[in-house]
């Protein structure tokens, strides 16, 4: 059973893996649903090349564009939060976790129609197989 916490509109998955495997794992589910990765960003490794020291953390920055661009065209605002995003990170106890916006969050931070969220709930809901 997956450890989940949900607040202000985030959702934090505990990952039983380190941030590298927990970040390969994601990638593969998300592209074996045919989902997009549009980017990588590895905020630690970056931190190191400029000489500064920091717990490993990255974020990958996914979605489909089926999903998202109706949430787009109604509200161009939601572009701030669309792609979606996934933060991965280990806390200061070494446990990974995973973290992403809510589409909940998405719809109403836009003012959108709440069935909006259907959008973008079965991208969201792949992050919670992480901990399997």
């Amino acid at each position: 059973m997956p450890t989940t916490h949900s607040d202000q509109g985030i959702v934090r998955i505990k990952s039983a893996q380190d941030v590298p495997q927990t970040m390969a794992r994601l990638e593969q589910l998300f592209l074996a649903h045919g989902l997009t990765i549009f980017a990588r960003i590895d905020f630690s490794g970056d931190a190191a090349r400029s000489g500064l020291i920091m717990r490993p953390e990255q974020m990958l920055v996914f979605g489909n564009p089926k999903g998202g661009t109706p949430l787009m065209q109604q509200a161009p605002t939601a572009g701030l939060d669309l792609p979606l995003k996934a933060l991965v990170w280990e806390d200061d106890q070494g446990a990974t976790w995973v973290a992403c916006n809510t589409a909940d969050y998405i719809v109403q931070r836009h003012g959108l129609p709440s069935e909006m969220s259907n959008n973008l709930a079965g991208a969201l809901a792949l992050l919670e197989q992480v901990s399997a």
